[in-house]
């Protein structure tokens, strides 16, 4: 059996005194259920029973019940879809604590309104000097050392531009946006590698190198996939792009990657589609339409990527230029070894490696079953060379060789995550359903059994469980991010919120139990983006600032800025038409508080807010400008712009921050 080296969190911090909870409750019920006397009184028993509940129904109020002031023992960080930004959110209560922005302007958080430094992240994302100011975000990445979250920094991908963003979770900021350079969209983002030493961004349709113009006639010989390394420097928060590579693929439509952990460190799984090359239906009727193109196959291909040896060949300058980035050529990595496939279901949207990294799971969403390869297996086809070669040459390992087991699950199933007593979780699509599986050796010796299903509502797409992706699960709870939610929640209007499921997976399977043990617990509406993918950190390992360390801070350094206003050297410099401002807030107070400028000046507008008490942030807006920051305790901010239009105009702090709030103002006059 399989068993881990300590505790998960949850169990740790509440699990008795939910159960103790549960027992009282359901005494309370049993006691005064069918009682005329406990009927609307507005006593726990009173409400139990007006309401109708049942003893399943009180205890999972209870496993989800945050009292006023106490924590949730875990963050899920959610994608936030076509919002472009990322969802925070408390579990077990489900509470949304922030959004953050990343690739799209945020008012509340200043992000994009006039702030230099938050506007020069967004403009690193521009394509080709076209200002992007949208998003698609799909997968998250956690930070890990040593194959665990360690709540340092948390990455996303732009699916709908091919963009990487580096969010440091010291202050919950986006540091950085890089756009791939030989890629226009991708969705195989962002996975890391066990110690963060690379961000990993698969391809997704494949395009010409650099998404160059090549009409889809000469597909086969022009178009290729793509799967980018960037290489991650922690010390420094950043990405550096001087260090990164990528590998050039054939044209099947690469889709999300992991990354191998303990027995299988240093290598690289992912999924792919559309290994039939289908270019879509033409305007004339030609061809086939992709849904039908794009499946027409048995199989499609599992990516085996060895990437310890890819960075070898890469530093060695082995590669080719697309748009000054590095690329290893295809014929090179069949070369060097460095690029496997292995038949998997047809259209599978990813692969993930078990905590100990002996298995890659698969799901095909038109197969019922999961396929489990075993990393042992592959690497003994590849030293025996049992492979036939690819349209392109490609090495493509014997299906039989390599597969360790095959468990059915239901119809559809997408995405799998573990906890910590060696089962694994899979989303069904079309059964709309969370199965429940049990793991082969050595996590059990009896393991690839199916345990039950649980319905979930509806048209499940990921799940993220406790910790899940990790190799140390914690379990305890799941997250099911449905695709649809119908019925569940009062329509506004035809477009309807996401619907996000917590379950609890905390209990041992049962033989008597359909569901396998699980208990769905609570109905999560969102309405602001879909969360596609979500990854579940113990909120322990986090330690965000409470305030910035200095006053004078600039989050886009991490550092103080030297240059920052503080209090006693606020001042208005004018030289010729350039006009610099230093500028302090601080209840309830702008220092100085009004500012005279000619219309024509150029501004560099400097504000710190020297408030250093918990919470304690500033806004500051100007109207017609489009400027309003937010300025957290500490922080010192920048603006820059052209007083292109004379007037009288009242600027004031956009955080209610004591009883003068309304008296926090001041006024920028700009003389004709």
């Amino acid at each position: 059996m399989y068993s881990r080296s300590h505790t998960p969190h949850w169990r740790r911090r509440s699990l008795l005194a939910l159960v103790a909870l549960v027992a009282v409750v359901s005494l309370i019920f049993t006691a005064c259920s069918g009682s005329d006397e406990a009927a609307g009184d507005g006593s726990y028993a009173s409400i139990i029973e007006e309401r109708g509940f049942t003893d399943e129904q009180v205890a999972a109020a209870l496993k989800t019940y945050m009292p006023s002031g106490e924590h949730d023992p875990y963050i899920m960080f959610a994608s936030g879809g076509h919002s472009g930004q990322i969802f925070v959110i408390g579990v077990p209560s489900m509470r949304i604590l922030k959004e953050l922005a990343v690739f799209t302007p945020e008012p509340w958080q200043g992000w994009g309104f006039g702030n230099s430094g938050t506007m020069e992240v967004l403009d690193a994302g521009n394509v080709d000097g076209n200002e992007i100011r949208w998003a698609d975000t799909h997968h998250p990445a956690l930070s890990e050392t040593g194959g665990d979250y360690d709540g340092e920094f948390v990455f996303i991908n732009d699916k709908a531009n091919a963009r990487v963003a580096v969010i440091d979770l010291r202050d919950f900021e986006t540091k950085q946006i890089i756009k791939n350079p030989i890629a226009i969209n991708d969705h195989g983002g962002t996975k890391v590698t066990p110690d963060t030493d690379w961000v990993i961004q698969g391809g997704q349709y494949a395009t010409p190198n650099g998404w160059e113009y090549s009409p889809t006639a000469n597909y086969d010989e022009d178009y290729r996939g793509m799967v980018t390394f960037w290489k991650f420097d922690r010390s420094s928060g950043r990405i550096d792009e001087g260090a990164s590579f990528a590998m050039e693929l054939p044209p099947y439509w690469q889709d999300l990657c992991d990354a191998g952990k303990l027995a299988s460190d240093g290598w690289v799984f992912c999924g792919s589609f559309n290994t039939e090359r289908a270019t879509g239906e033409g305007a004339d009727g030609s061809g086939e339409p992709f849904e039908a193109g794009a499946s027409a196959r048995d199989n499609d291909y599992l990516h085996v990527i060895n990437l310890d040896k890819a960075v070898e060949v890469a530093a060695a300058g082995n590669t080719f230029d697309v748009n000054g980035f590095p690329v290893v050529a295809l014929q090179t990595s069949i070369d060097e070894g460095l690029l496997y496939f292995v038949p998997e279901p047809k259209s599978p949207h990813g692969a993930d490696v078990t905590p100990g990294g002996e298995y890659v799971v698969v799901s095909g969403k038109l197969d019922p079953h999961v396929s489990v390869y075993s990393f042992e297996k592959i690497q003994q086809a590849i030293a025996d060379q049992n492979w036939q070669p690819d349209p392109y040459g490609v090495p493509v390992l014997d299906f039989d060789a390599v597969l360790e087991a095959q468990v059915e699950v239901g119809l559809g199933p997408l995405h799998t995550e573990f906890d910590a007593d060696g089962y694994a979780y899979t989303s069904i699509f079309l059964d709309s359903t969370v199965a429940r599986w049990k793991l082969g050796p050595p996590y059990h010796d009896d393991g690839w059994t199916l345990e039950g299903t649980l319905p979930v509502h509806y048209n499940i797409g990921h799940l993220s469980a406790a910790e899940g992706d990790t190799v140390s699960p914690d379990g305890g709870f799941l997250v099911a991010l449905n695709k649809w939610s119908i019925d569940r929640f009062f329509p506004p209007g035809p477009l309807l919120p996401q619907n996000l499921q917590l379950v609890d997976i905390s209990q041992p399977p049962s033989a008597d139990s359909e569901t396998a043990g699980m208990q769905l617990l609570y109905d999560m509406p969102l309405g602001m983006g879909e969360p596609h993918y979500a990854q579940i950190i113990a909120a322990d390992k986090l330690e965000p600032f409470e305030v910035y360390p200095e006053i004078g801070w600039d989050p886009a350094i991490m550092a103080v800025d030297p240059n920052a206003p503080q209090l006693g050297n606020e001042r208005v410099e004018r030289d010729g038409n350039n006009v610099e401002i230093w500028m302090t807030a601080v209840r309830s107070h702008f220092t100085p508080d009004q500012v005279t400028l000619q219309a024509g000046d150029n501004v560099t507008w400097h504000i710190t807010n020297v408030d250093t008490s918990f919470d304690a942030t500033h806004g500051f807006a100007i109207p017609a400008y489009n400027v309003n920051l937010s300025l957290e305790p500490g922080e010192t901010a920048t603006i820059e712009f052209v007083a292109n239009q004379d007037g009288t105009f009242p600027f004031y702090c956009t955080e209610f921050c004591s009883a003068l709030h309304l008296e926090m103002a001041g006024y920028m006059l700009v003389e004709p």
